[in-house]
C-alpha cells in the first residue's frame, strides 16, 4: 500500500478515516499503534495524536480537520 495509517483502537476519528478511505477504494495499511510496540514507537516519532497518514515522505496528522 502507498498509504500507511497509524491509529488507536478507541479513536473515533481513526474510525471515520478508516471508513472514508475504504469507501473511496483507497488501498492502505493500518497500523494499530496500541497493539504493536514497534508501531507505537514509529507513530510517536511522527506526531503526538492520531490518525497519522504517511505517503512516502509526506506525513499528515488528523482527518478532515479532526484529531483523535
Amino acid at each position: 500500500a502507498d498509504l500507511i495509517m497509524y491509529t488507536l483502537r478507541t479513536c473515533p476519528t481513526c474510525e471515520r478515516a478508516r471508513r472514508d478511505l475504504t469507501a473511496d477504494g483507497v488501498d492502505f495499511e493500518e497500523r494499530v499503534s496500541d497493539e504493536n510496540p514497534q508501531w507505537f514507537d514509529e507513530a510517536s516519532r511522527l506526531a503526538l495524536t492520531v490518525p497519522i497518514l504517511v505517503r512516502g515522505d509526506k506525513v499528515e496528522v488528523g482527518w478532515k480537520g479532526e484529531q483523535g
